[in-house]
C-alpha cells in the first residue's frame, strides 16, 4: 500500500549540535507527549487488556496518519529525514492538535503551513470592516480553493455555527462534503456538490504542485464519496452568480443571489456575498443578523 511517508526522502545523517538537530529531538518529544495523551477510544480503537503504552502507539498514530510505521518511528527518534506538509497535517489531525499545537508541529518541523488558519492575505483591516458594513446581508472572503478567510455575523450563522469550526477546517468544500449541519443547510445539495467539484477542478489547474491543493483534494477523495465520484467526472465549469436556496436553522428558507466580487486582479481571493431575492428572506436576514450581530467580523 502506497503511503505518503514514500513522499518523504532520508537525508544523510549530521553529527554536529546544530539547531537542526535540536529541533528534530524537540519534535520527536513534542510528537511522544501528544501521542501518549490521547487514548485509543477517542479514535475508536479497542484499548485491550495487554496495553502499556499511555495513549496511542506509534503504529496507531502511523496507521490513522496513513505514514509507515518504520518512518514515523524514526521521526520519534529524532532521525534526520525530511517530512512534506501533507504529512505534517495528517499527524497534526491525528494527534488532535489545536491552533498553537499545530503552528508548534509546522515551526519544529522547518515547514510552512499551508492551511487558511496560518495564512490570510488580502484580509486587510478594510475589508474586514467592509464585511461588518455588509450586514445584514451574509458575506465572507474566499480564495479559489474555497477556504474561508474572514467573514461577518450573519454568514457566521448562514449554514451552521461557523465560530465552532476550527480554522484549518473552514473550507466550502470540505463542509459541503463532511459536515452534516452545512450540508442539510443546502437545499439542492447534489447539484451544488457537482458544481463545486468543477469549480474546483477549473480553479486547480494553476496551482497543481501546490501542496495545499493537493491535500484539500486527497482529503475530499478520503472522506467523502460523493466527491470521488463527482471529481472523476472531469467536469469544468468557472465562476457564476446564481440564486441559492438555504434552510437556515434558525430563521427558514432562505432565497439569495450568490455573487462572487474579486479583491485582486489575479483572481485570488473574492468576496463572497449574498442578496435577498424577495422581501421574505430579507426579513429573515435581518432577523439573523439581530440574533448574532453582537460580536463583530471573524
Amino acid at each position: 500500500m502506497t503511503t505518503m511517508a514514500q513522499e518523504t526522502a532520508v537525508t544523510p545523517p549530521t553529527h554536529s549540535g546544530s539547531g537542526s538537530e535540536i529541533r528534530r529531538h524537540e519534535l520527536a518529544a513534542f510528537l511522544r507527549s501528544r501521542r501518549e495523551r490521547i487514548p485509543p477510544e477517542q479514535v475508536g480503537l479497542p484499548r485491550g487488556a495487554r496495553r502499556r503504552t499511555p495513549g496511542l502507539r506509534r503504529e496507531e498514530v502511523a496507521h490513522l496518519s496513513a505514514v509507515g510505521v518504520t518512518w514515523y518511528t524514526w521521526l520519534e527518534q529524532a532521525r534526520d529525514i525530511h517530512v512534506s506538509v501533507q504529512v505534517l497535517d495528517a499527524l497534526a489531525r491525528t494527534l488532535m492538535l489545536d491552533g498553537g499545537e499545530r503552528a508548534h508541529l509546522f515551526q519544529l518541523a522547518g515547514a510552512t503551513d499551508p492551511t487558511p488558519a496560518a495564512n490570510c492575505e488580502g484580509v486587510t483591516e478594510a475589508v474586514r470592516m467592509t464585511l461588518d458594513q455588509l450586514g445584514p446581508l451574509p458575506a465572507c472572503v474566499q480564495n479559489s480553493r474555497y477556504d474561508i478567510l474572514a467573514y461577518n455575523r450573519t454568514y457566521a450563522r448562514l449554514f451552521c455555527d461557523l465560530d465552532a469550526i476550527p480554522p484549518e477546517d473552514r473550507n466550502c468544500m470540505l463542509l459541503v462534503h463532511t459536515h452534516p449541519d452545512w450540508r442539510s443547510a443546502i437545499v439542492h445539495l447534489e447539484e451544488t456538490m457537482r458544481l463545486m467539484a468543477a469549480k474546483l477542478r477549473a480553479s486547480m489547474a494553476g496551482h497543481l504542485s501546490e501542496p495545499a491543493w493537493k491535500m484539500l483534494v486527497k482529503r475530499l477523495q478520503t472522506e467523502s464519496p460523493e466527491f470521488r465520484e463527482n471529481w472523476e467526472r472531469y467536469e469544468v465549469v468557472v465562476n457564476r452568480t446564481k440564486i441559492k436556496q438555504f434552510r437556515n436553522p434558525y430563521v427558514g428558507l432562505l432565497t439569495l443571489h450568490h455573487t462572487d466580487l474579486w479583491l485582486s486582479p489575479d483572481h485570488g481571493a473574492r468576496l463572497v456575498t449574498y442578496t435577498p431575492v424577495d422581501e421574505e428572506t430579507r426579513g429573515r436576514l435581518e432577523k439573523l443578523h439581530r440574533m448574532f450581530s453582537g460580536t463583530g467580523t471573524v
